[in-house]
């Protein structure tokens, strides 16, 4: 508007034109990402996930994910998900109740009645995403993303030990040699930048060979 009026010789100040423009008006409190964003430190998520392998069988993968630097806390397999295992998950990733201020989940019927009161325990205050509103809990939603486009994809899973070994071989990548740019380009695991005097470049394969990390070493 503003354009157009001075194009047609008529000078009149921006502020001017822009009191008459439409302002969406501002929620009554911070935004969801606002909100992730100022307890980054502080949350962690979980979420199951389902491979299915080369003779049909279904697998339940479930993982939980610390936000403040995308570290994989724990992670556990199984063909029977049930409320008292997914309890004993969370047990085994927050041993000796250090659990994070926050605890972002879904609206899995999983999560039962014990279950608010063990993670209430624990120190750890829920919050549950809306129904069917995945892009609430994103970074754990990424996480899956990203292993299966950078992993399961490329593989063939056999059964639950075989699933297990692929697993852990990529979130040691994951962890110590994967770059993030939310991480401004590190590692969860932070690597140091090694300078070219630090000696030649070598190739190190990951996952068997899916990833590769490169690293200096002295000749």
């Amino acid at each position: 508007m503003h354009g157009e009026l001075s194009k047609l010789g008529i000078e009149v100040a921006q502020s001017t034109v822009a009191k008459y423009l439409y302002r969406p008006r501002k929620p009554p409190s911070q935004t969801w990402w606002t909100f992730l964003t100022n307890h980054l430190e502080q949350m962690a998520s979980i979420d199951f996930f389902v491979v299915p392998t080369a003779t049909f069988l279904v697998l339940f993968v479930f993982v939980v994910l610390s936000h403040a630097r995308r570290r994989v806390l724990h992670f556990q397999v199984t063909e029977h998900p049930s409320p008292e295992w997914t309890t004993q998950q969370m047990r085994e990733a927050f041993p000796w109740d250090h659990g994070c201020r926050y605890l972002l989940r879904d609206r899995d019927a999983i999560y039962d009645g014990d279950w608010a009161a063990i993670t209430k325990g624990m120190g750890m205050e829920e919050v549950i995403t809306a129904p069917r509103s995945p892009w609430q809990n994103p970074y754990v939603e990424r996480l899956i993303g990203s292993i299966r486009r950078e992993c399961l994809d490329h593989v063939i899973v056999w059964n639950r030990r075989s699933l297990c070994r692929i697993l852990q071989s990529y979130f040691v990548y994951y962890q110590h040699s994967r770059t993030h740019l939310a991480l401004a380009k590190d590692a969860p695991e932070s690597r140091v930048v090694e300078k070219p005097e630090c000696g030649r470049i070598v190739v190190i394969p990951q996952v068997g060979g899916l990833h590769h990390r490169y690293q200096r070493r002295a000749a």
